[in-house]
């Protein structure tokens, strides 16, 4: 380089050194002032925190007043009282931290003249809160006996409104005076900014003007260098490629130490490149297998050797997640969920990381899950059949009743009907035997139209269509009584006259009904009460008798008897469970039974 282009080098340098060094002050300024408002930001929004937090304690601190006057606890009172004397001494602590300043709160304590006035105007108000608060709690801690505390607490509510007014001021205050410091340093950093830019401007102009004509004198100089560069560059890169391809394989063995203790590598055909310790133990090996195919090795039956190679003959450019069941050297069945990894080297062919992990117990537990509620699902269906069959049979035993009745009681009083009507015979008959004989028509029609009523009524009573259920079992509990000259009586305890959906009402008439006819066939009773309650959300039927009772409490596990006497309680119970409802049975020998059904009401 000649004595000129130094020389020119060295002036600009200097004027480029100079004009850095400008920017760097304009900088370091700007950096300190932002730094130093930074930190009084930090302590304006401390103050402002403290501030509004003190608005919070005195309410806080009220609250405690009147809840300590109002409550008699005693074990209440010792904690309220512990909690306002927290409350009242961090309040104090925060209110001197404003006014002078505090390190433990970050309060620095200068404040400015307006601030130190309207502290001034809030302290009388402080120190009557303080003073009373102090009053309520020495009356409280003390052993001497209360006097009325009326005063301090009237103290405390009348000085916490003009607190709160006060303390408002002063939070909007402080709010004030911090946005003024944003403010005053918003036209330093302007007036910082417009110097920066026009040094900015002077160097483009003076220095870096000529340093690029100067420059451009000398590209031609660094082509050649740049050239040898980028050759330095490429190799380099190559060698980047590289360390980054080794930390690659150090990251997929180090995901496989610490994911998984049983892992093994292998190359793209399944065959071995090695296998961990613990996998070796695992399947029963008594030394390390360090070559041969991974499928023969991991499994001794043919067909998961076969699953096993197909997966290793499927190339994989992801991971693969899979669960697979083997069969280890001493013949144990497990199962592994595996992970295949593929793995990629520069200059060598792509190999397969396989991570493994035993789930053999959780393979057994789903199994024996599967069993258990396969075989709850069939006892459940067979549960379901033996009550259908159950069903048929009542109802079968329904139809034959119903037969029976209608064949015995109508079928003879119709022929009986029919032979005395054949048998009269006014012309050749006296007439004091025509009208005996009318009389006896008379009397048999009778019984033939209570016959017919009986039976209509045993089917579906007309009450219970046109009335509903509470006339309907108030005229069963009368005919009954009619007919067995027991005494059956009905009790309508909450005058219930609300109607429920059909189907549920014709079921709870045949239990009510079945209760009643169990009770006078079985149970021998000579009194059976019936008794219907309502609340807003519940309807409760009650069947009472002063029978022999059951000899088993037991009734949910006893069979069903010969005589069909149990076949009623089945019936009942599907009965209630298919309108949504509950029975309970209480029975005890000689003590009679207790029928109960709850039923839940829709008040929507």
């Amino acid at each position: 380089m000649s004595n000129q282009s130094a020389h020119i080098f060295s002036r600009l340098s200097k004027w480029y050194l100079l004009a850095l060094a400008a920017i760097a002050i304009v900088f370091l300024v700007s950096h300190n002032l932002i730094q130093s408002h930074l930190d009084k930001q930090l302590n304006d929004s401390r103050i402002v925190n403290v501030a509004g937090r003190q608005r919070m304690l005195s309410q806080k601190l009220s609250k405690e007043v009147l809840k300590l006057t109002l409550t008699r606890d005693s074990s209440e009172i010792s904690q309220i009282v512990q909690d306002l004397d927290s409350t009242l001494q961090l309040w104090i602590k925060s209110h001197q931290g404003l006014k002078e300043g505090d390190s433990s709160l970050d309060l620095p304590g200068k404040n400015s003249k307006a601030v130190q006035k309207m502290i001034e105007e809030i302290e009388p108000h402080f120190f009557q809160i303080v003073t009373s608060s102090e009053e309520i709690i020495k009356q409280f801690t003390s052993s001497q006996e209360h006097i009325s505390l009326d005063a301090a607490v009237l103290q405390v509510l009348q000085n916490e409104g003009p607190f709160l007014l006060k303390m408002d001021q002063l939070v909007f205050q402080y709010d004030r005076e911090a946005k003024n410091k944003v403010l005053s340093l918003r036209r330093i950093e302007y007036f910082l900014l417009a110097f920066a830019i026009l040094t900015l401007i002077i160097e483009l102009v003076f220095i870096f003007q000529p340093i690029a004509k100067y420059v451009k004198n000398i590209v031609s100089e660094l082509t050649q260098a740049e050239k040898k560069a980028q050759k330095s560059t490429a190799e380099i890169t190559q060698l980047y490629k590289q360390k980054e391809q080794s930390i690659l394989e150090l990251r997929a063995l180090n995901f496989a130490l610490d994911q998984a203790s049983l892992f093994a590598s292998t190359d793209l055909k399944g065959d071995i490149i090695y296998i961990s310790d613990k996998l070796v133990k695992f399947l029963a090996y008594k030394e390390k297998p360090l070559i041969g195919n991974f499928a023969k090795i991991l499994s001794s039956d043919e067909e998961e050797q076969e699953y096993i190679d197909n997966l290793f003959r499927t190339p994989h450019s992801r991971i693969w997640n899979g669960e697979i069941a083997i069969t280890t050297l001493d013949l144990n069945k497990a199962w592994l969920e595996i992970s295949i990894v593929p793995v990629n080297r520069s200059g060598v062919k792509q190999d397969y990381l396989i991570l493994c992990n035993d789930i053999t117990t959780r393979k057994i537990t789903q199994a024996q899950l599967q069993r258990l509620n396969q075989e709850k699902f069939e006892e459940e269906i067979q549960l379901q059949k033996t009550r259908s069959l159950q069903v048929i049979e009542a109802q079968e035993n329904e139809r034959k009743r119903i037969a029976r009745d209608i064949h015995d009681g109508l079928g003879q009083m119709l022929t009986a009907l029919k032979f005395n009507l054949e048998s009269v015979n006014l012309k050749t008959q006296p007439s004091e035997k025509v009208s005996q004989k009318m009389e006896d028509l008379k009397s048999l029609s009778s019984k033939l139209i209570k016959g017919v009523r009986m039976a209509t009524f045993n089917l579906t009573p007309p009450e219970l269509t046109d009335y509903g259920i509470a006339i309907a079992l108030a005229k069963l509990a009368s005919e009954l009584k009619k007919l067995t000259a027991e005494n059956i009586l009905f009790e309508n305890r909450t005058e219930f006259s609300g109607r429920l959906a059909p189907i549920v009402e014709i079921n709870l008439y045949r239990i009510i009904q079945e209760a009643v006819n169990n009770s006078i066939k079985y149970a021998k009773a000579s009194y059976i009460l019936i008794t219907l309650a309502h609340s807003n959300n519940l309807l409760s039927l009650v069947v009472e008798d002063d029978g022999i009772g059951f000899e088993h409490l037991d009734l949910e596990n006893k069979d069903i008897s010969e005589d069909g006497s149990n076949m009623g309680l089945a019936f009942m119970k599907e009965r209630v469970n298919y309108i949504n409802g509950r029975i309970f049975i209480r029975s005890q020998k000689d003590l009679g039974t207790r029928i109960t059904i709850n039923l839940p009401l829709d008040t929507n």
